[in-house]
């Protein structure tokens, strides 16, 4: 079994995990502290759970830029610029031309095991410590990254594991959304129960507001299992006026920055109307479009701006907007298609100062009857605009029913550092 090594940083401690390719994990002490003792402290718990939004945002290796870029070249929001890159190139080709050997496919698939691994050694641990009011902030701030982490695999494949061991069996992805869904329920159970303490805030990176992205994420996967009474009623307990981020600085830089905007050498986005055609093509006067993008004097014209502008650029976990497109679909499918419009139009008109991160379309409101189909494609084309490269996109070109010939793959194939080395690996989907 090929072993890849891992450091989690901690807060006053560093501890070297050595972890797996396929699903099965071995943690070994490699002299730095000793893993029961990290396991069994507030400390050295919140060392791990630190470490999991590491896992998740740092870098090329991490689950944000990974998700983003699969998902943008696949979908057409992003197009490449050095076909010497070849994961990339992959993608881009999209077809039988992305297979196990893709290196973002593996890098999601091995770091949403290893994050779903961690997460679940803190919340068994955490629920053992004395102090229950820093434990809940523990359970609380680890169960955002399992639910992260079960809900990008399911996004993208078919099957995702059923936990995590050797030879481990599968489960549908719909099955695995709920997984996720449930992990935030005992989340926000336990908060419930026990307000997280000051001094566990005190302790975790800023930027991340906890109860309201449990509410947000568990309305995303309820509205992509296709509970849509559950995503509209959960989207509705999230407060829209407040953030919630990843934050980035000088030594830990914005992953689509760091690796796509400043060398301008991977992806920029495809065009100025985001990749998208036809009836579906932003109107000429949203403001969205030049939040997203920029503009230069040589090649590519249209560049990245919004969340990938700068290197300290923060990167939203979800958007105001979202929650609004959400309840706007969950009526839509009731159908009310009434109200349904009502929400809708909240997105298309609102403007950039109303929004807590500057995204607003700030266009006239839509009037007319419309069909439950039209409502549904006016819903997909504003999630298109104003969730742009946030890695969500093929999950509503499934959902929302466009046609396989606008998206280069519908799901992944498994990674061969998983098939290799579980036999009960599904069979890779046709396309």
């Amino acid at each position: 079994m090929k072993i890849y090594i891992y450091k989690i940083p901690a807060l006053v401690i560093s501890l070297l995990l050595l972890t797996f390719t396929s699903c099965k994990k071995e943690y070994k002490n490699a002299g730095g502290a000793n893993a029961d003792d990290v396991l069994n402290s507030s400390k050295g718990l919140t060392g791990v759970a630190v470490g999991l939004q590491r896992i998740y945002t740092v870098s090329r290796p991490g689950l944000l830029f990974n998700s983003i870029t699969a998902n943008g070249f696949v979908t057409n929001e992003i197009f490449l610029l050095n076909s010497g890159n070849i994961p990339e190139l992959q993608l881009t080709t999209g077809g039988g031309s992305v297979d196990g050997t893709n290196s973002i496919l593996n890098n999601l698939w091995t770091n949403a095991n290893k994050i779903i691994y961690d997460a679940d050694n803190v919340i068994n641990n955490a629920a053992k410590l004395a102090d229950k009011n820093y434990a809940a902030g523990l359970i609380a701030y680890s169960s955002i990254f399992k639910a992260l982490a079960i809900g990008n695999m399911s996004q993208y494949w078919e099957n995702v594991p059923s936990g995590i061991g050797k030879n481990v069996t599968f489960i549908t992805r719909i099955n695995g959304l709920n997984k996720a869904i449930a992990t935030i329920d005992i989340a926000l159970s336990t908060m419930q129960a026990n307000p997280i303490s000051a001094p566990f805030l005190a302790n975790i990176p800023a930027g991340i507001d906890i109860q309201n992205t449990l509410y947000a994420l568990k309305a995303r996967y309820a509205l992509f299992a296709g509970n849509y009474a559950l995503a509209g009623t959960t989207a509705n307990m999230v407060d829209l006026t407040k953030k919630s981020t990843f934050t980035f600085d000088a030594l830990t830089l914005n992953p689509i920055f760091e690796v796509a905007t400043s060398t301008n050498n991977v992806f920029q986005p495809t065009n100025a109307n985001l990749g998208l055609t036809a009836a579906f093509a932003p109107d000429a006067n949203d403001k969205r479009i030049p939040f997203y993008t920029t503009t230069a004097a040589t090649a590519p014209i249209v560049r990245i701006n919004g969340f990938g502008a700068a290197g300290a650029t923060a990167f939203p976990i979800y958007l105001p907007g979202e929650m609004m497109l959400i309840k706007a679909e969950a009526l839509a499918r009731t159908p009310d298609l009434i109200n349904a419009l009502i929400e809708l139009n909240k997105v298309v008109t609102k403007t950039p100062a109303s929004d807590p991160f500057g995204v607003g379309a700030n266009l006239a409101p839509l009037v007319g009857l419309y069909t439950q189909a039209q409502l549904l494609d006016l819903i997909y084309k504003h999630r298109c605009i104003e969730l742009y490269m946030s890695g969500l996109k093929l999950e509503d070109m499934r959902r929302l029913n466009q046609p396989l010939a606008d998206r280069k793959r519908n799901f992944f194939p498994y990674p061969f550092t998983e098939r290799d080395n579980n036999t009960n690996t599904p069979a890779d989907p046709a396309f």
